[in-house]
């Protein structure tokens, strides 16, 4: 999972494949539509896993060369995707070029190998459960060391979770793993699970790194603070600039697959203002669009073409439990949760970027994918019932403000610093001074927003988004159980963990998705986070960059992607 400061003006070139929480920030829409608006289509709805607008083209057609630029939110604090402070769409976006994966996600969800990196990856047995990789023998590291099983197994090992040492993101579908022993030869990983895991093509799917990043801790926490490790992509990075905030990926020498059109590509760090202006002024080449505004003057921006597919991508508020918070009573969560209005919230966000925004109202599957289904009763809007809630628990009305034993009912809001955060904190706090609820809202700066204060627990309810993709099941483990390494608010109990552990040992997926909803009932009857909209994916590029825009659920092709010859 990628933890990153994210904007929705700044397009990210890649779906992590992980679970990646991303700290989104929507400029809202806090004016009227104007006269001015009239002249624009109707924002259609899609499904997420139904279509991915990215211009397709035969990538022999295209230009040879070129440089694709895009916006970042913030520098990575430390280029390993796999460590806590890694877990970032900004560290995904810059090292997804760059990194194997045994899979690729097609837009409709289903995988097919990679063949660049595996000839094999396939479940050889069921009991006990054992899935057999068997690498591209032209597969190497950048510094020329060949990929083995032991990069495989290093990477199990770090990421189980037994040994504290390693600061992980996630430990999902590690942590089942009893064996990685080498097969018929150097080339091949046999891995044996001591419980089954269904969604085990998820493990290695991408982002794979070698076992030099990842067999000791103390490399596989501080090792790429300050630069990536060896990489076995199409790109390799070339340069760091932290003065200029600019990162440029260059062609790989050394890979052995179908030579990338592209050139380079270059992420440059944008405050959220600076997006769309350098749209504009042909500074970058693409962008989410977020707002009404931004789409209007993206269209009418000369040689820029909006594409549209909805993304596994959506924003929330997540609640700390930890002992000492003041929302750590799970009945107080839920009567918080009562007394915001999300409707008005989507409706403010949403608008004139999708013809109906409604809420999200799953924490587990985003709405068209398969799975998901409204399981919100427990936390849905009822600012009276929230109101009985409260006198129930003794928080009395005194003036415009709560009390208990002399302690008024104030709650921090932290969140990433920018006017459309901003915005979506002024909703909820409107919603809950209603209800004697008295929301504090205290803005973050971008840069460790996550290892300074959402990591740390420093904060009553926080705002940022989570980055979905085909895999909503490894998600589980990672935010939602107990000790769950992305679990920021330290919420769970025992009975949910339980669920989790049976929902992953389905290997049926009907039954499977069945267990994850009751999951996801569980998730909402404790109060732990409130879903809030679903990104309805709009990007903004040039028209004449092929097979890059709106992917949907699928995955980058970086070599495919490239200009259309003049």
């Amino acid at each position: 999972m990628l933890p990153a400061v994210s904007i929705v003006g700044v397009t990210h070139p890649a779906m992590v494949r992980r679970f990646a929480p991303l700290a989104l920030v929507f400029a809202l829409i806090v004016t009227g539509c104007s006269d001015g608006y009239r002249d624009l289509p109707q924002a259609q709805a899609a499904q997420v896993g139904t279509t991915s607008d990215i211009n397709p083209r035969d990538p022999s057609t295209l230009r040879d060369g070129g440089n694709l630029r895009f916006p970042l939110t913030s520098f990575p604090e430390n280029f390993n995707e796999m460590n806590i402070d890694g877990n970032t769409a900004d560290t995904g976006s810059v090292v997804s070029p760059t990194l194997p994966g045994a899979f690729i996600t097609r837009a409709d969800g289903t995988f097919k190998l990679n063949t660049d990196y595996f000839t094999g990856a396939e479940l050889t047995g069921t009991n006990p459960q054992v899935v057999t990789y068997t690498i591209n023998p032209k597969a190497t590291w950048n510094d020329g060391a060949p990929i083995t099983w032991e990069d495989l197994k290093a990477e199990v090992d770090a990421c189980s979770g037994r040994d504290k040492r390693f600061l992980i993101a996630s430990r999902a579908g590690f942590e089942r793993v009893k064996s990685v022993t080498r097969g018929v030869d150097e080339r091949q990983a046999v891995i044996t699970f001591a419980e089954p895991y269904a969604e085990w093509r998820a493990m290695f799917a991408g982002g794979m790194q070698p076992r030099s990043m990842t067999a000791n801790p103390d490399v596989f926490n501080k090792g790429q603070l300050d630069a990536p490790g060896p990489s076995a992509g199409p790109f390799v990075v070339s340069t760091i600039d932290r003065g200029a905030q600019r990162i440029v990926l260059t062609r790989n020498p050394r890979w052995w697959g179908v030579k990338p059109r592209l050139d380079s590509i270059t992420f440059l760090v944008l405050d959220a203002a600076a997006v769309i202006p350098a749209l504009q002024n042909n500074a970058i080449d693409a962008a989410g669009v977020g707002t009404l505004d931004d789409m209007v003057t993206a269209q009418r921006t000369p040689g820029i073409v909006i594409r549209r597919a909805p993304a596994p991508t959506w924003y929330h508020f997540t609640f700390n439990g930890a002992p000492g918070s003041i929302v750590a009573d799970e009945r107080l969560r839920l009567a918080i949760c009562r007394g915001i209005n999300r409707q008005a919230i989507v409706d403010v966000v949403q608008h004139g970027l999708t013809d109906h925004p409604v809420p999200l109202n799953n924490h587990i599957y985003v709405a068209g994918q398969v799975g998901y289904q409204d399981n919100s009763a427990p936390g849905a809007y009822n600012p009276d019932l929230a109101r009985r809630d409260l006198d129930a628990l003794g928080w009395k009305l005194n003036g415009t403000v709560r009390e208990k034993d002399g302690k008024q009912l104030v709650v921090r809001d932290v969140f990433f610093d920018a006017q459309s955060s901003r915005q979506i904190a002024l909703v909820a706090q409107q919603n809950l001074a209603q209800i004697g609820v008295k929301l504090m809202l205290e803005p973050k700066p971008g840069t460790g927003f996550f290892s300074q204060y959402v990591g740390v627990g420093d904060f009553d309810i926080v705002q940022f988004g989570w980055v979905g993709n085909a895999f909503p099941l490894s998600a589980l483990p990672q935010i939602y159980t107990s000790d769950g390494d992305s679990n920021f608010g330290k919420i769970g109990n025992p009975t949910i963990d339980a669920k989790i552990d049976e929902t992953q040992s389905e290997l049926d997926q009907d039954k499977a998705r069945a267990l994850a909803n009751q999951v996801d009932t569980m998730i909402w009857q404790e109060g732990f986070s409130l879903p809030l909209f679903q990104s309805p994916g709009d990007t903004a590029v040039r028209s004449d960059l092929a097979n890059y825009g709106a992917p949907g659920l699928a995955d980058v092709d970086y070599t495919a992607i490239g200009f259309i010859r003049s």
